[in-house]
């Protein structure tokens, strides 16, 4: 079985952002990069299904040169190859623009299986999955928390507002990960030893066709520190007046 895991690089989820001097993206300097999250739920799966029903795991990304590193860390976890579709804009590439790009090299690739997160930690927009599935002409099922797969076809848990949701699907198909899915395996010293000869393809990446394009970038404003009105029944008065007058949500 051919699967390919998606990744994207994005900031450290502790990153104290700065706008940029040009007011439209952010500041690079000092920032450190990771794996979004939910893709390293992807990697995982993709290495379970392997090592059930055997075959290769090729992980694709959209991103600089430098997003080997991302790539060799899922490498060094136990897949086989890396794909890296040179972008050194890849961050303003809209999520239309992403889908279009990776599916041209997954329909030259020709994977049984997609996988991805659920959803990117840097962006939250949640759409470069389907996006994907409806330019390949696939199955698509999203926010995936249990998989089976059995031959030409599977079956994905999802979860819904009213509880788990089971379909069906036939291979090949693109699955999005959410987080009760699995927990990511940590790399051991053979893997990240071997990973280093284990091949990694760099090509350019499309060109860009986003419809978006960011006119400003701002910080959120900060927020007024909170002060304690006093303690226990006593402070009640005082806490409704300060609702009442100051915030004004009663």
């Amino acid at each position: 079985m051919r699967i390919i895991a998606c990744i994207k690089r994005v900031p450290t989820t502790d990153l104290q952002p700065r706008v940029a001097a040009d007011g439209k993206s952010l500041d690079t300097a000092g920032v450190q990069y990771m794996a979004s999250f939910y893709d390293e739920i992807a990697v995982e799966e993709a290495l379970k299904q392997k090592e059930k029903h055997g075959g290769e795991v090729t992980v694709l990304t959209i991103g600089p040169a430098e997003a080997t590193k991302e790539v060799r860390e899922a490498l060094a976890k136990g897949a086989d190859k890396g794909v890296i579709l040179v972008d050194a804009a890849w961050a303003g590439r809209d999520p239309l623009a992403t889908a279009k790009a990776l599916a041209e090299k997954i329909k030259a690739l020709g994977p049984d299986l997609v996988l991805l997160g659920r959803v990117a930690t840097d962006r939250d927009n949640a759409s470069v999955g389907p996006m994907l599935a409806t330019l390949l002409g696939w199955a698509c099922v999203t926010d995936i928390v249990g998989l089976e797969l059995d031959g030409t076809k599977g079956s994905a848990r999802r979860e819904a507002d009213g509880g788990l949701e089971t379909f069906s699907f036939a291979l090949p198909a693109v699955l999005t990960c959410q987080k009760d899915l699995n927990e990511p395996r940590y790399a051991g010293l053979k893997g990240i030893m071997a990973a280093k000869k284990k091949p990694v393809e760099e090509s350019p990446a499309p060109a860009s066709s986003s419809q978006v394009e960011i006119v400003k970038l701002a910080l959120p404003p900060t927020r007024k520190a909170g002060r304690i009105v006093g303690e226990g029944a006593a402070a009640v008065p005082a806490l409704i007046d300060a609702l009442r007058t100051e915030a004004k949500i009663l």
